[in-house]
């Protein structure tokens, strides 16, 4: 069964505010588009027959362009698809699009209170300590302290003028990311999926470039709960489910569990209350409010997390009250956290929990 978003036009017509140039736009409409590149020039021409994208615009050229870089390719059947350098291309891209947003918010500058010997230079500095490297020494701070101490006339070094820059410990973590995919992702018109998609292709780009010791996987839920590739990420597409959130939280603790790292966290992106658990092969539903015994499961598997040394961070796309207490309940038996964070505005809450839980002391 195919799934259509309602209210296309002012949804498209926001997106042209949101992007800086047609390969940026291309690549956003290609994860709201399951990976459908034929549909997403059929939407491009759409937009410029409204006259919500520049007439000039060589749609047609632009198509030639994508092909002969080979970021798409043309098919044997007709048509046209991603290749795996088109594939790369939408994870960089939506790193950069989350790190802009991080950079107009403030998030992401927070340090943690106590620093030490580590692998990342901090912008603070403190006196030297014997032991410290020599390469971490801020040669500015030391003359000036020298000036303040002796005058300029006859600048001499003394071991207290010395100052070294600060660092800080990135432990390896493997990090397991949960997506939602019942079909409240897309409800009303609401596009939340495709947030959720772009955040997954951006914490894959950002481990792969700049932390490359960490484990990164993903896997979806909804009446049931599987792993899937990174290179299926943008093919990503929500279906008739129930939210089966117990099943998430159980097979995300067994791939963590075989992981060699020590830190082991899940990321569950969702936007609403456990409809569905598992029992004996058999998926028992219940949409209509919350059943105790859905919820009971639920909230065990959350803790059977925190036995295994596991921490659950929730990013809720939804604020009802009924929710918030389910997943406040969630949240102190895991000893996690929570985030409450519209869907345009998830990437910025992940990334800055994963960067800020990534610096660690070692004592």
């Amino acid at each position: 069964m195919r799934w259509e978003y309602s209210e296309w036009d002012q949804t498209l017509q926001d997106l042209l505010k949101s992007f800086q140039d047609l390969m940026s736009l291309f690549n956003y409409l290609m994860l709201m588009a399951g990976g459908d590149v034929d549909k997403v020039f059929k939407w491009m021409e759409y937009l410029q027959e409204r006259g919500s994208l520049d007439p000039d615009i060589d749609l047609e050229e632009f198509r030639r362009q994508l092909e002969e870089q080979r970021i798409i390719e043309k098919l044997k059947e007709g048509g046209y698809a991603l290749t795996a350098k088109g594939e790369q291309i939408i994870r960089k891209d939506s790193l950069n699009q989350i790190f802009n947003g991080l950079q107009k918010s403030g998030f992401g500058q927070h340090r943690v209170p106590s620093t030490g010997n580590g692998d990342e230079r901090l912008t603070e500095t403190r006196p030297y300590r014997f032991g410290d490297s020599v390469t971490q020494i801020d040669a500015l701070g030391t003359i000036s302290n020298a000036v303040k101490r002796g005058g300029v006339e006859e600048i001499s070094l003394a071991e207290e003028d010395f100052e070294v820059y600060e660092t800080e410990h990135l432990s390896s973590c493997a990090t397991m990311l949960l997506i939602d995919i019942s079909h409240s992702m897309i409800l009303y018109g609401e596009d939340r999926i495709t947030p959720a998609k772009q955040v997954a292709l951006a914490l894959t780009e950002l481990i792969l470039t700049r932390y490359p010791k960490d484990t990164l996987r993903v896997g979806v839920f909804g009446d049931e709960a599987r792993e899937i590739a990174i290179k299926d990420i943008p093919y990503l597409q929500v279906g008739p489910y129930h939210t089966n959130t117990r099943a998430g939280l159980e097979m995300a603790q067994g791939i963590l569990e075989g992981t060699r790292q020590s830190n082991r966290q899940i990321f569950m992106v969702t936007d609403g209350k456990p409809t569905a658990i598992t029992e004996n092969g058999e998926v028992y539903k219940n949409p209509y409010g919350f059943d105790p015994k859905i919820l009971a499961q639920t909230l065990e598997a959350a803790s059977a997390c925190r036995r295994a040394g596991i921490t659950i961070t929730t990013f809720m796309l939804a604020q009802d009250s009924d929710l918030v207490d389910f997943v406040d309940e969630l949240t102190r038996l895991n000893r996690g956290r929570a985030y409450y964070a519209q869907a345009d505005k998830l990437g910025e809450f992940l990334f800055a929990d994963y960067i800020r839980n990534k610096r660690r002391m070692l004592h």
